[in-house]
């Protein structure tokens, strides 16, 4: 059987619409856990809050925020999959049905960087982003709409040679400059190595890993320890009130390259939108997160 495009227009409706409503387990773990070792009283009350507010967005059906943001798609292909059908126009037209359907409305966020007109549709929307998966007999695709809070202050530096310690100085300069706008405690991800627009596509993609969890490279591990550490010292803390929370987690991954080295710094506000399904070859849509 192949993945036809009204399955792919179905998830890709279903997926941004999940995503709006719920605030990702791991994520609502993350916030209990800092709740419990916040130290500053303000901060404590604030992470009760967000958690209060994600469980009765999730329970009422109604948006974690209201900044929808914009669609954006990451799509995993199983080699041995069969595809049936135009698949950038089935993730195009989910997202209308989704326009059309979605209780409460999405204001129009897709805005023109030029004329700074907005709609509900534009030029290389949604965004799509493709990988393979070697010998795998079905799909993944995550959905995490981009609003402006967090997706004002992402960055990208190009290095020739760099040290850690100056890699790490600019993540913190990149912390610094975005201070609490971003709506914290965030997830922060950060790519390094590759090409120009690798190396962002790595820093987004770092943060779609599971808060918790731990890269296989010792090296990175510390790294993101060490920046964890480093950011929550700052004291923004949880939507600026202070304390030991302006980050949940720091998620790092690198590529080799050549003697210039890119690196890409990006943040996913509280909420941390995401939402998973994989789709089988018999057509099966299983939701994973």
């Amino acid at each position: 059987m192949a993945i036809t495009y009204d399955i792919l227009r179905s998830v890709a409706r279903d997926l941004y619409g999940w995503s709006l409503m719920k605030v990702p387990d791991d994520t609502m773990a993350a916030l209990a856990r800092a709740e419990k070792t916040e130290s500053h009283p303000a901060s404590r009350e604030t992470l009760a809050f967000l958690q209060a507010a994600a469980r009765t967005a999730e329970a009422k059906n109604r948006h974690a925020c209201s900044d929808a943001g914009f669609p954006t798609y990451f799509i995993k292909i199983g080699t041995r999959l069969t595809l049936d059908g135009d698949v950038r126009r089935a993730f195009v037209d989910g997202f209308a049905d989704l326009v059309d359907s979605l209780d409460p409305p999405i204001l129009q966020f897709i805005t023109h960087p030029l004329t700074l007109e907005r709609s509900y549709v534009g030029r290389d929307m949604p965004v799509l982003s493709f990988d393979v998966v070697d010998g795998a007999d079905y799909m993944d695709i995550t959905c995490s709409p981009k609003a402006l809070g967090s997706g004002r202050w992402a960055d990208l530096k190009v290095f020739s040679y760099p040290t850690i310690d100056e890699i790490e100085a600019y993540f913190m300069d990149c912390v610094l400059t975005a201070g609490s706008q971003h709506c914290p405690p965030v997830i922060i991800g950060m790519g390094i190595g590759g090409s120009f627009d690798h190396a962002a596509k790595m820093a987004k993609r770092a943060t779609l890993r599971p808060v918790g969890s731990d890269h296989d490279d010792p090296m990175i591990r510390e790294m993101e320890a060490r920046l964890l550490a480093a950011v929550n010292k700052t004291g923004f803390g949880p939507m600026g009130t202070g304390g030991d929370t302006t980050a949940l987690a720091v998620h790092v991954d690198y590529a080799h390259g050549h003697g210039f080295v890119p690196v890409a710094v990006c943040f996913n506000c509280w909420i941390n939108r995401r939402t998973t399904v994989r789709i089988s070859a018999d057509g099966k849509v299983t939701r994973l997160e």
